[in-house]
């Protein structure tokens, strides 16, 4: 096939993508990423992210804040960098690798070491009520996969807890 050829099919494809439904991702499942903080598998929910980076260099800062690894620079906006398996309460055997970037506001990232995969698991394998054993209210549901269960990390109460340490008040439900 020519390139004009290409080129003419590949706009073709592009303005019928248009024409077609929205793909709508399976009633009853959540999407979630498999991850590693601190040599612990962990999953945190993809509705809970708004990207994921590898390798993003992180300025240090010199801090007593717990977790704290420094702040990055995302879109313009520079944004603080806090370690996963540190604010867990796991020790931290080396440099986390990947970033991921929460949802919501004020911008906080959270760093961890190895992005095992991606998961689509129904709701019914998500288990609520688990035991985070002492890690801060973070961690409130457990995901059962084949390969064994992991703890899912609630990354709004991670930045509820990232307020705490760096000494934040809490904001009232009507000023947000």
């Amino acid at each position: 096939m020519t390139v004009a050829g290409r080129v003419t099919r590949l706009r073709e494809e592009f303005d019928r993508s248009f024409a077609e439904p929205a793909r709508v991702l399976e009633c009853g499942t959540v999407e979630l990423l498999a991850v590693s903080a601190g040599d612990r598998p962990y999953a945190l929910r993809l509705a809970e992210a708004s990207g994921v980076h590898p390798d993003r260099p992180v300025t240090p800062l010199p801090t007593s804040v717990r977790g704290l690894l420094g702040v990055a620079g995302f879109a313009g906006a520079v944004v603080p960098v806090y370690d996963l398996a540190a604010l867990l309460g796991h020790p931290v055997p080396r440099r986390p690798r990947w970033l991921l970037l929460a949802q919501g506001t004020p911008p906080l990232a959270l760093a961890f070491h190895e992005l095992d995969r991606h998961l689509r698991v129904p709701f019914a394998d998500v288990v609520d009520g688990f035991d985070g054993g002492g890690q801060d209210g973070c961690l409130h549901e457990m995901v059962r996969l084949p390969d064994g269960h992991r703890p899912i990390v609630d990354v709004p109460a991670v930045r509820e807890l990232v307020h705490r340490l760096a000494g934040h008040r809490p904001v009232p439900e009507e000023v947000r």
